[in-house]
């Protein structure tokens, strides 16, 4: 048991959190499975990563002690929830949703401003993921600010790992969904035919969710998305700033966006990690782990392993696919997988139609995301304004 309790790393050292995939990247060649006070055990590799996915007996979904609707289940629990939501994202609803997700990218790439330095959380990463977000659910532009103001509480809460103020957090946004819940029920058939209200119509063994499962999982699905798009919003702007030639191959052929996106996104993770619990003992990389230990799936590095990917940072997108955890693997892979990426292909899409090219801002120093969340606090970049006729 001592052996298991050294310290091997601290996951949230400045020297981590100011370059975290850097670090990621070292610990996979030094310390490939780290136990830390913090994250408990941190999985840094692909295979052993992938060997956590595809075993779900062992390695348990229930990491949390509050209900989370369907993440935090394991099978057979876990399979009437996500054969509920799963139909949500399905080819038809996605193509339903597409002028309404166009309109909202096409909208911000609008009012941008072109040929001066602006900061792409708060012009573009941002707005965006809430406003796509909204939209998607049904729930009013009015929720936009006290949305926008949660998130960076939530974020801060995290960050500091206070409970009391994570508990405090967690219940402003149950407040927020209850009230969208109790308005469709008062208006009754008069309710907007939305996600929200077909959500609040579906059956699971036969049995409407309660507003506790109702609440846990619109709280897993907003903050899953606000936090991801947000994220891939820019780190993508970044990418193509510093990679002008593909910036100008995908205004060229943007039938190629999705395979480029989903491979910028690998090399730099929107989504730092996920957890799981182990329920038996298990040996992985040398390392003894007992049955009860937490253990984090570090995507962040796992999508950069070299004996899996190479060189983690060569732009490869057919070559690397398969093995992409982006979106996960196995039974928990994300459901709303195929609305995030033609959320980021449409907003890609909108932006490269208005622009020539983006300039790095030496000026200004661009603040990275810290753990657990992915890509940037703060991004200066200049956006070139493009030829009107291309409008």
């Amino acid at each position: 048991m001592a052996e298991q309790r050294h310290q091997d790393w601290d996951p949230r050292a400045k020297d981590v959190q100011q370059n975290q995939i850097r670090a990621y990247d070292d610990m996979r060649q030094t310390c490939p499975v780290a136990w830390s006070d913090y994250q408990q055990w941190t999985l840094f590799r692909h295979a052993d990563v992938m060997r956590v996915l595809e075993d779900h007996d062992t390695f348990s979904n229930a990491v949390s002690a509050h209900l989370s609707v369907p993440n935090g289940m394991d099978p057979p629990e876990h399979t009437p929830y996500r054969k509920t939501i799963e139909p949500y994202f399905a080819p038809e609803p996605m193509a339903r949703f597409e002028p309404q997700c166009r309109d909202v990218a096409r909208r911000l790439v609008n009012d941008l401003q072109k040929n001066q330095p602006v900061d792409v959380v708060n012009a573009l990463s941002r707005p965006f993921a809430l406003k796509i977000q909204c939209a998607f659910m049904g729930w009013p532009d009015s929720l936009h600010q006290p949305l926008a103001e949660w998130v960076m509480k939530n974020h801060r809460a995290t960050l500091a790992a206070d409970r009391a103020a994570m508990a405090e957090v967690a219940e402003e946004f149950d407040g927020y969904i209850r009230d969208l819940l109790d308005s469709r029920r008062q208006a009754g058939e008069q309710a907007p035919d939305d996600v929200t209200t077909q959500l609040m119509q579906e059956k699971v063994n036969g049995t409407p969710m309660t507003d506790g499962e109702l609440v846990s999982l619109l709280r897993n699905w907003t903050v899953g998305e606000l936090a991801t798009i947000s994220a891939s919003i820019s780190i993508l702007t970044n990418y193509l700033a510093h990679y002008p030639a593909l910036l100008n191959d995908l205004k060229a052929a943007p039938e190629q966006l999705s395979d480029a996106i989903d491979e910028i996104l690998r090399m730099d993770a929107p989504l730092i990690s996920n957890r799981r619990i182990t329920t038996r003992d298990v040996e992985i990389g040398g390392r003894h782990i007992p049955a009860g230990e937490k253990i984090t799936l570090l995507w962040a590095s796992a999508n950069r392993d070299e004996d899996t990917f190479g060189d983690p940072d060569n732009f490869c997108p057919h070559q690397n696919a398969p093995k992409n955890l982006l979106y996960g693997a196995g039974i928990h892979i994300c459901p709303g997988a195929p609305l995030a990426r033609m959320e980021l292909k449409i907003f890609m899409e909108e932006l490269l139609k208005q622009i020539t090219g983006i300039e790095v801002v030496d000026s200004d120093t661009p603040e990275r995301a810290m753990f657990p969340t992915g890509g940037f606090n703060y991004l200066p970049l200049q956006f070139l304004g493009s030829d009107p006729k291309t409008f």
